[in-house]
C-alpha cells in the first residue's frame, strides 16, 4: 500500500514511475509550527499509483482512498488529471461525507475539492438511514445536488428481495436537494405506496433528514361533534428563532366559529417555557346544555396554560404548571389537549408551582397548588387552594466511633401546608344524596330516612371533606433506627421517634350558598361545621414520641436450582394515645387502604394530619422462591394488632375515614399477597384483604400479564366490600382487560374494556339508586389497529366512554389516528363521532 500526500495543483516528480506497496507516511511539521498548505492537501492511499509526466494525470488502483477536507472518496480506481482539475472514480465507487452521508455510483466525474461534478447510478443514504437514488446526479459546490428521474424514501430495501419497492417513496422527475437551506424540492412528483403512485404532486418540497424542526403547515385535524359542528385545524408552525418559536392553529367549526389557538415555546440555556392560549367567541351557545349542566348561553370561553422548569444548578431547579378555564365544560366540550390534567371517573386541573433541591442524602421542596373541578359535580368553592406546601427530608448517618458505639442512621422529616376553602365540603354516609335543586352537589341527610329527608348537616350521618376557612399546620418527625444482625443471623432493627405537630384552624361559619331551580332549593351553609368542631377558632399542639423494634429472621434453603427464603417478621411499636382526632381536620389523611403494602408502616395513616397512637404490634410472614433464570415466587401474610392504649382506627374523624378500614378492632383484618413470574413473558399477582372472624375477602385485587408469541394480554379484577361510612354503599367491582396481537412482523392489533360487574345507577333528581340487580354494564371500549417500521407508524384508535349529565347516560365516541413517515410528513388527528343518549345504561 502506498500513501502519498499530494499538494493542491501540484504532484511530486517521483510519481513518474509505479510506487511500490511499501507504505510512505508524510513527514510531520515541526512542533509548534502550522503547516500553511493542511488544509488543502490531499492524502491518498492505493496499491499502485502512477504518474505520467506526458499526460499530466494521476492513476490510483488497488482499493484506492483518498482523504479531503473530511471527505473520502474509495474506488477500485481513481485518476487525477492535473490539467482539468477533475477527479474520475469507478469501480465500487463511493464518496464519504463529513456528516457521515455516504453516496454510491458507478463512476464518479468530480472536482477535486469532491465538491462538484457528475455522479452515474447514484445512491445517496444519509447518517439518519435516508435513501436517495437516481441514474444520475449532478453535484454543485458541495451545497446543491440535481438529481433526474429520482427517488427519495426513508424505508430500508427488503434483504431478501432488495429489488422490490420500499414500502413508501417518492418518485420525482427532479429532486433538489439544497444544503445550504436544509430542504428537498420535488418536480413532477408521485408518492408510491409499494412502487403503485396513489398521490400526484406538481411540485412538492420537504426539509431534509439533518433538520429538526422547520416553518411551514402542519398535519391539519378534523373532526365532528354534534354541538360543535364539523370543524378542521390547520396548524402552522412558526420557527421564528433557534430558542423559541410559535403555533397557530385555528379551527373552524360550522357551529360555533372559530376556535384559536396560539402556543409560544421559548429553550433557554437553563430551562425552557411554554404559553397556551386557546378562545372563541360561539356562535350557538344554545347548543350546550343550561347551567348549571353545562354552560348555557355563554358567548366567550376560552383557557390559558402554561408549563415551565428551569435549573438554579445542578441541585435546584423551579418551575410551574399553571391552567385556568373560562368554565369547567370548556375542556371537554372542544376535546383539547391538556398537560395538566389528570382524568380517572374525576376530572380535574392542579395548577403547581413549586422550588426543589436535591443533596446527596436530602430533599427540599416548597410549592403551591390551584385546583380547577371539571366535572359537572365539581363546586369550585369547594375547591381548596394550598399555599405553601413546604417538605424538607434529610438522612445523617451516625459514625458508631463517635456515639459511643450507638451508630445508625437519623432521619428529619418536616412539613407545613397551609389552605383554604370559601364553601365546606360535606358528604353523606351510605348512600349519597344530592342537592334537590340540581342533583349535582353532595348534601347530607338524617339518619333514619337517607334519601327523602331535607339535610341534616350533624355527624353520623355525614362527614366533611374539606373545612371551610383557613387550616395551617406544621409537623416535625426525628427518627433513630440501626440494624443489627447477631451470630445466629436474626435481623434486629430497634428504632426511635418524635412527632410533633402544631395546627391552627380559623372556620369559616358566616357564608352560604343556595341552589335555586324553580321551587326547589338547596343550602350549603358553612355554619353546619360547627357540629363537628368543638371550636371556631383554635390552635392545637401535639407531641408523640415512641420506640419500637423489628425482628426478622431469614431462613434460606437450596434445592436443586431453586432457592428457598422463609423470613418470619414481627413489629412492635409503642407510643401514647392519639390526641384530638375527633373535632381536628383532617385535609390530607383521607386515603386509608390497609394491605401488604403497609402492613409493616409505624403509621399506616397516608398524610400528617392523622397519625398512629397506642402500643402496636404488626407481625407476618414472607416466602420467596427464586428459579436460576430470573422466575421467583412471592408470599406475605400478616395481621395488626392493638395491644394497648386507644386504637387510631377505630376512633372517627370529621372524614370518617377509619370505620371501615379492616383496622377499627384489636385484631385487624387479614392481609397476604401472592406474586409468581416464572418467566419474563408471564406474571401474576393475587392481594387482599380477609375479615378477621369468618376469612371473608373484604378487598380483592387480581392481576395477570402474560406474553405469548406475539400476544400480550392484561387482566385485571378488582372487588371492594361496601364502606358506607365513607359514601361508597355498595360494593365495587370491576375487569380491565388489554391486549395486544403482533402479527406478520410490523402489524398490530389491540383492545381494551372496562367492564363494570356491579353498576348501581343514580338517580340525581330522585336522590335514590336502582337497588335492582343490574347486568354487568361497560364503562369504556376501546380498539385498534396500526403498523410500525423503520420509516412508517400508522394507527387507528376507536373509544367510547359513557357519561352522566343531567341524569341522562350518554356514550361519546372518538376516532384517533397517526401516520408518520419518517422524514417526510407527520400527522395526527382525531374525530368525535359525537355524545349518542343511551336508554338502558350502556
Amino acid at each position: 500500500m502506498a500513501v502519498i500526500l499530494v499538494t493542491a495543483g501540484w504532484v511530486s516528480p517521483s510519481w513518474s514511475q509505479t510506487t511500490t506497496p511499501t507504505a510512505v507516511r508524510p513527514t510531520s511539521t515541526p512542533s509548534g509550527t502550522t503547516d500553511p498548505a493542511k488544509k488543502d492537501r490531499l492524502l491518498v492511499e492505493a496499491k499502485e499509483l502512477v504518474y505520467n509526466r506526458d499526460t499530466n494525470v494521476v492513476s490510483a488502483e488497488g482499493n484506492v482512498q483518498l482523504y479531503y477536507q473530511g471527505r473520502t472518496l474509495e474506488a477500485d480506481k481513481v485518476i487525477y488529471n492535473r490539467n482539468t482539475n477533475r477527479v474520475y472514480a469507478e469501480g465500487n465507487a463511493k464518496l464519504t461525507e463529513a456528516d457521515g452521508t455516504v453516496t454510491y455510483g458507478s463512476r464518479f466525474d468530480l472536482t477535486d475539492d469532491f465538491k462538484s461534478g457528475f455522479i452515474d447510478s447514484l445512491s445517496t443514504i444519509s447518517k439518519d438511514k435516508t435513501r436517495l437514488t437516481a441514474p444520475r446526479g449532478e453535484r454543485s459546490e458541495g451545497e446543491t445536488a440535481v438529481l433526474d428521474k429520482s427517488t427519495y424514501t426513508a424505508c430500508e430495501p427488503c434483504k431478501e428481495h432488495p429489488e422490490r419497492p420500499p414500502l413508501w417513496q417518492v418518485r420525482a422527475m427532479k429532486i433538489i436537494h439544497k444544503s445550504d437551506e436544509q430542504m428537498l424540492y420535488y418536480e413532477d412528483a408521485f408518492f408510491e405506496f409499494y412502487g403503485v403512485p396513489v398521490a400526484y404532486f406538481p411540485y412538492l418540497s420537504s426539509p431534509d433528514p439533518t433538520v429538526s424542526k422547520k416553518s411551514g403547515l402542519l398535519a391539519p385535524r378534523f373532526l365532528y361533534n354534534n354541538r360543535l359542528g364539523y370543524g378542521a385545524a390547520i396548524p402552522y408552525f412558526w420557527n421564528v428563532a433557534p430558542d423559541y418559536d410559535v403555533t397557530l392553529t385555528p379551527t373552524v367549526l360550522t357551529r360555533q366559529g372559530v376556535l384559536g389557538q396560539a402556543e409560544f415555546r421559548q429553550r433557554l440555556s437553563n430551562g425552557s417555557y411554554n404559553i397556551r392560549a386557546t378562545g372563541i367567541y360561539q356562535l350557538d351557545p344554545k347548543a350546550f346544555d343550561a347551567a348549571p349542566y353545562g354552560t348555557g348561553d355563554r358567548e366567550l370561553r376560552g383557557s390559558i396554560e402554561t408549563a415551565g422548569q428551569f435549573y438554579i444548578n445542578p441541585s435546584w431547579k423551579f418551575g410551574w404548571d399553571v391552567a385556568v378555564f373560562s368554565d369547567k365544560y370548556f375542556f371537554e366540550d372542544y376535546k383539547l389537549r391538556d398537560d395538566t390534567l389528570s382524568t380517572n371517573y374525576v376530572r380535574e386541573s392542579i395548577s403547581t408551582a413549586y422550588l426543589t433541591g436535591k443533596g446527596e442524602r436530602s430533599y427540599f421542596d416548597l410549592r403551591g397548588y390551584y385546583i380547577q373541578g371539571l366535572s359537572q359535580f365539581d363546586f369550585e368553592k369547594q375547591q381548596p387552594l394550598v399555599l405553601p406546601v413546604l417538605d424538607y427530608n434529610r438522612t445523617i448517618p451516625v459514625d458508631p466511633a463517635k456515639t459511643m458505639g450507638i451508630g445508625g442512621e437519623i432521619n428529619i422529616d418536616t412539613n407545613f401546608t397551609a389552605l383554604s376553602r370559601e364553601s365546606a365540603a360535606y358528604q353523606s354516609t351510605g348512600v349519597r344524596l344530592l342537592d334537590k335543586a340540581f342533583g349535582l352537589y353532595d348534601v347530607c341527610p338524617t339518619s333514619s330516612t337517607p334519601n327523602l329527608a331535607l339535610p341534616n348537616f350533624k355527624p353520623p350521618s355525614c362527614f366533611v371533606r374539606g373545612i371551610a376557612g383557613n387550616y395551617e399546620r406544621a409537623s416535625a418527625q426525628i427518627t433513630w433506627q440501626r440494624k443489627f444482625i447477631d451470630p445466629i443471623g436474626e435481623v434486629w432493627t430497634p428504632f426511635a421517634f418524635a412527632r410533633f405537630d402544631a395546627e391552627g384552624l380559623s372556620l369559616n361559619e358566616s357564608d352560604s350558598f343556595r341552589f335555586t331551580n324553580g321551587s326547589a332549593t338547596s343550602v350549603l351553609s358553612n355554619a353546619d361545621q360547627a357540629n363537628f368542631f368543638g371550636s371556631k377558632n383554635s390552635m392545637f399542639a401535639r407531641f408523640q414520641p415512641g420506640v419500637g423494634l423489628d425482628w426478622r429472621y431469614p431462613f434460606v434453603a437450596q434445592t436443586g436450582s431453586l432457592t428457598h427464603t422463609f423470613e418470619p417478621i414481627a413489629q412492635i411499636i409503642a407510643r401514647p394515645n392519639e390526641a384530638e382526632s375527633g373535632n381536628r381536620p383532617n385535609e390530607d389523611a383521607q386515603s386509608l387502604f390497609f394491605d401488604d403494602t403497609n402492613l409493616f408502616e409505624w403509621n399506616k395513616f397516608s398524610g400528617y394530619d392523622r397519625v398512629e397512637g397506642g402500643v402496636r404490634a404488626n407481625a407476618g410472614g414472607q416466602y420467596t422462591m427464586t428459579f436460576k433464570q430470573d422466575g421467583y415466587v412471592n408470599a406475605l401474610f400478616g395481621e395488626s394488632f392493638q395491644l394497648a392504649g386507644n386504637n387510631s382506627y377505630a376512633s372517627s374523624d370529621v372524614a370518617q375515614i377509619a370505620g371501615n378500614s379492616g383496622l377499627q378492632t384489636d385484631d385487624s383484618d387479614y392481609v397476604g399477597r401472592v406474586a409468581v413470574a416464572p418467566n419474563s413473558n408471564l406474571w401474576f399477582i393475587a392481594k387482599g384483604r380477609f375479615n378477621q372472624k369468618d376469612f371473608t375477602p373484604e378487598t380483592i385485587d387480581l392481576a395477570a400479564n402474560a406474553k405469548a408469541y406475539d400476544l400480550t394480554t392484561t387482566v385485571q379484577y378488582s372487588r371492594y366490600e361496601a364502606q358506607p361510612l365513607i359514601g361508597y354503599p355498595f360494593v365495587r367491582e370491576g375487569v380491565l382487560l388489554t391486549g395486544r396481537y403482533d402479527f406478520l412482523q410490523h402489524y398490530f392489533v389491540s383492545a381494551n374494556t372496562v367492564l363494570d360487574l356491579n353498576p348501581h345507577k343514580y338517580d340525581s333528581v330522585t336522590g335514590a339508586y336502582d337497588l335492582a340487580v343490574n347486568h354487568p354494564a361497560l364503562a369504556s371500549l376501546g380498539f385498534g389497529v396500526g403498523y410500525n417500521d423503520e420509516c412508517t407508524t400508522f394507527s387507528i384508535n376507536y373509544s367510547q366512554t359513557y357519561t352522566t349529565a343531567a341524569n341522562v347516560e350518554s356514550r361519546d365516541q372518538t376516532v384517533m389516528f397517526q401516520l408518520t413517515l419518517r422524514t417526510l410528513a407527520s400527522a395526527k388527528g382525531s374525530s368525535n363521532l359525537g355524545v349518542t343518549n343511551t336508554t338502558d345504561g350502556r
